[in-house]
């Protein structure tokens, strides 16, 4: 089982326990000499980007084996699926099964030095924390930029949230804008235009009415009753009854959980994934565009996340969207209250995994204490 690295941070979840979820791993078996074999291939290969040949590996790790015995072990690694040659090359290349080996077998997550650790906290301080999304879309930067990944999050999964109170802010003479503040800090904002002008005074009749009989209600319950609980909420004024009712007719949009979890995806500076050399052509380039600009995609791939309390790392065509399959995906969870939302990063196969996963902990752990606090 793989140990936490303790990252001098302390929160609900415990300091040395595993934190990577484990997958069903389906590959072959090695032998100790195909699995150090291996371990030298992923690592050169991360650090390089080019394929590893027998002499680089038998040059740069200490094997105790022949460049020979090195070349017969990395064909039978071949054959089992672990490697591949790549054109004509006479070096080899990890697969995805080789990845998830060395995640689940072979890997133990690096401690952050202490710049990296200062400098996450410092992206993160001074934030106001009472808006969850302004600091995890702070986080997902800084992991960015420390990780050299595409920093990416959602805002709170919203099934359970609690709404604590509504704000109904007149924008105009025929336009309001409704703002709802989950309990945990997370707040939802959308533009109503209206087919009347409604004076001050009714505005606030109809604000502090839906206050009393909707806060303290999940968004569900709401969605399901509104047009019951807001029945005869009006004390009889023809004008607060008809702007009543256009809340109430609205209420599907306004409430809508799967719409706001659509637009809740955070993500950092793509620039450090363009610099890659897995994107050096355009074609590559462009699908990494394309991907970032597939928000619903990547809120539906991050929402349905099974954490489990521990970090996942899925590779390649581990996810579930063929426009995933040559990205890897390192995630964890964060506590805004009593909700949950995920944090982590995109990148190609070649990722340093063990310093990834160190970094993803560590910045899903101080952003929960944040909000904690």
């Amino acid at each position: 089982m793989l140990r936490r690295v303790d990252a001098g941070i302390n929160n609900t979840r415990s300091s040395t326990m595993t934190v990577l979820e484990r997958t069903e791993f389906t590959g072959a078996e090695l032998t100790e000499r195909e699995r150090q074999v291996l371990d030298a291939v992923v690592r050169t290969y991360v650090e390089t980007a080019e394929p590893t040949g027998s002499k680089t590996v038998s040059r740069n790790f200490d094997l105790g084996i022949s460049s020979a015995t090195v070349r017969s072990t990395m064909g039978d690694l071949e054959d089992k699926g672990y490697l591949f040659h790549p054109h004509t090359s006479a070096g080899r290349v990890p697969t995805d099964l080789a990845y998830r080996f060395f995640v689940d077998r072979l890997m133990a997550p690096q401690r952050l030095t202490g710049e990296e650790r200062t400098t996450l906290q410092r992206q993160l301080d001074g934030t106001n924390t009472s808006v969850v999304e302004r600091l995890v879309m702070k986080a997902t930067r800084a992991l960015s930029f420390v990780s050299n990944e595409l920093g990416v999050a959602v805002a709170p999964r919203l099934e359970a949230a609690v709404l604590e109170r509504i704000e109904l802010i007149q924008v105009s003479s025929s336009r309001v804008l409704f703002v709802a503040t989950i309990r945990g800090g997370v707040v939802r904002t959308v533009y109503v235009d209206l087919p009347l002008e409604v004076p001050e005074k009714t505005l606030v009749a109809v604000t502090v009415a839906m206050n009393e009989r909707l806060a303290g209600l999940t968004l569900q319950e709401i969605r399901h009753t509104l047009p019951e609980r807001m029945r005869d909420s009006h004390s009889g004024e023809f004008r607060a009854a008809e702007f009543m009712n256009i809340f109430v007719q609205s209420g599907a949009k306004l409430f809508d959980l799967q719409e706001l979890d659509r637009t809740s995806i955070l993500l950092g500076h793509t620039s450090v994934l363009a610099a890659q050399p897995e994107f050096e052509e355009r074609d590559q380039l462009t699908n990494l565009i394309e991907l970032t600009e597939r928000r619903d995609l990547l809120a539906d791939t991050m929402g349905k996340r099974d954490h489990r309390g521990q970090i996942m790392v899925t590779i390649g065509g581990e996810n579930d969207r063929n426009e995933l399959a040559d990205f890897t995906l390192v995630t964890s969870e964060y506590q805004a209250g009593d909700l949950t939302g995920v944090i982590g990063v995109i990148g190609p196969t070649r990722m340093p995994y063990e310093k990834v996963v160190t970094i993803v902990d560590y910045t899903s752990t101080l952003v929960t204490r944040m909000l904690q606090s």
